[in-house]
């Protein structure tokens, strides 16, 4: 290949052929000659295993062309077609009588192969060898010496291949120099859908999930980093949903099906996993506690040090912490960056520093900027009287007998038919609750059930079912009829007196 230095850089010539030349010498100073010497002297030394296990841990130096060899086959390639004088030059070596009709990639495969067809016939070779033969101990440590350097050489394939992979993600992705680190192993990568606290229709992004760190993709990457939680989430409004939650961005994603959301899940743990094992100081990340997602609250230790989950707008019709009601002139959403809360801007009109932000000044609400900065505000907000209607949603499964949307049909509710969110607390199981919003802390209607009538509706909807007594008259519509009966049962027994704890014939849950 001389000549082709002038067709293509030295350099190129180099890495396509990579270290052949001391592979070469290697057979033909050493190897080849032993080998030779015992075959003509085989009747007075009927033997091999030693020469090759003296040998074969130099046969380690074809991991290096393995590991280069795809590289290789890439250039050649391109340097065949880009340029026509490297062209000529390879097509006068394969029509050469010493290249045998093949064609140089072939030649180049074969150094790849040769440590697996060693360990076959030496494998053979033991296998034929008598039990009692002089040979046979030397050969079987010889075996263990070559299936050595093939391991060498799979681990080399193997390395190969990861570091491209993560050279192929980074180039993709155009990351920086601090992110980018030959250590880094890709686990996992895919579609999910990014579930908005203000949109109603979820975001289309994409993972990187590696051994350090998930990469959340967007017309931008923000790193989520390596000290994330990973956990279910159960929203009726988005299956197959998951919460990874990082020191610095919490986030809600939408699998396209429920494997795939278990799928991400289990990588994820698993590289927690793995990073708890290697550093004992790096908390576990474990499941959090069951029930509706926006249940989970940061513990009160955890203010600051973590991003909280930001409840959705939609999912709140009144601040959180005042109660009085959001409109979009006077009083407006904004959410509380330290436990993620939508609160009015009376309400959040605090600053305090959070750590998971580099102590920067954030917005807060008035209950964790005192609990942040220990300082006492003249007028405690939340010491005010609760009204009948001010009760927490209960919005979670384990905290209510029964909670689902439903509509609400008819007059008394207004011309427009809206959706309630409505719930028999496991606390007040005799009263039905109507919020405008899941996570509303005051109610706008509350039915004590005690003595209603449950009945079908009469539009002859399956779904529309209606409590009546003396005068009074509601009727609701459910999403399905398997929803729709589950409400039937949970008020028929509140409007009995059922209470939880009490003998009863049926479970409601699904």
């Amino acid at each position: 290949m001389a000549r082709s230095s002038k067709a293509v850089p030295e350099d190129v010539v180099r890495i396509i052929f990579s270290n052949i030349s001391s592979i070469y010498q290697f057979h033909a100073q050493f190897f080849l000659p032993e080998l030779q010497r015992r075959l003509d002297d085989w009747t007075a030394t009927p033997r091999i295993g030693d020469v090759i296990q003296k040998l074969a841990p130099f046969l380690k130096m074809y991991s290096e062309y393995v590991k280069n060899f795809e590289r290789a086959a890439e250039l050649l390639a391109t340097w065949t077609e880009k340029s026509p004088a490297f062209q000529e030059v390879i097509t006068r070596i394969q029509s050469s009588e010493a290249s045998g009709s093949l064609t140089l990639q072939h030649h180049m495969l074969e150094p790849v192969q040769r440590i697996p067809r060693y360990e076959l016939l030496l494998k053979e070779y033991v296998q034929k060898l008598p039990a009692q033969a002089p040979d046979r101990a030397d050969a079987q440590k010889a075996l263990d010496v070559i299936f050595s350097a093939a391991q060498h050489s799979n681990a080399a394939i193997t390395e190969m291949e990861r570091l491209q992979d993560l050279w192929e993600v980074y180039q993709r992705l155009g990351l920086e120099d601090d992110i980018v680190d030959p250590s880094n192993t890709l686990l996992r990568e895919g579609p999910v859908l990014k579930i908005s606290f203000r949109r109603n229709d979820p975001m289309e992004r994409y993972l990187f999930l590696f051994n350090n760190m998930l990469l959340y993709c967007v017309p931008r990457v923000i790193q989520v980093g390596a000290h994330f939680q990973v956990r279910e989430l159960t929203d009726a409004e988005f299956p197959n949903s998951f919460l990874v939650s990082g020191k610095q961005r919490t986030l809600e994603l939408q699998a396209r099906s429920q494997e795939e959301m278990i799928s991400w899940i289990q990588a994820c743990q698993a590289a927690i996993n793995h990073i708890e094992k290697r550093n004992e100081t790096f908390k576990a990340a474990g499941q959090g506690p069951e029930g509706d997602p926006q249940d989970q609250e940061l513990k009160s230790e955890e203010l600051g040090l973590r991003a909280p989950l930001w409840i959705r707008d939609k999912m709140v019709t009144m601040c959180m912490r005042c109660q009085e009601p959001f409109n979009a002139l006077t009083r407006r959403r904004h959410h509380c960056r330290a436990c993620g809360y939508v609160v009015c801007a009376r309400c959040s009109d605090y600053r305090a520093q959070l750590k998971y932000d580099d102590n920067r000044p954030n917005r807060v609400c008035f209950s964790c900027y005192t609990f942040l900065t220990g300082n006492v505000l003249p007028e405690d907000k939340e010491d005010k009287r609760r009204g009948i209607l001010e009760k927490g949603s209960s919005a979670g499964p384990d905290r209510s007998l029964m909670c689902s949307f439903l509509q609400l049909v008819g007059d008394k509710w207004g011309k427009s038919s809206p959706r309630g969110w409505c719930v028999i607390p496991r606390d007040d199981p005799l009263v039905l609750y109507v919020y405008a919003a899941p996570q509303d802390m005051r109610a706008h209607t509350s039915i004590p059930l005690l003595g209603y009538q449950v009945t079908a509706g009469p539009q002859g909807d399956p779904r529309v079912f209606q409590l009546q007594q003396s005068g009074q008259l509601y009727t609701f519509k459910a999403e399905t009829e398997e929803l729709r009966g589950r409400w039937v049962k949970a008020m028929e027994r509140a409007a009995s007196g059922w209470s939880p704890g009490e003998p009863h014939d049926g479970d409601l849950s699904d």
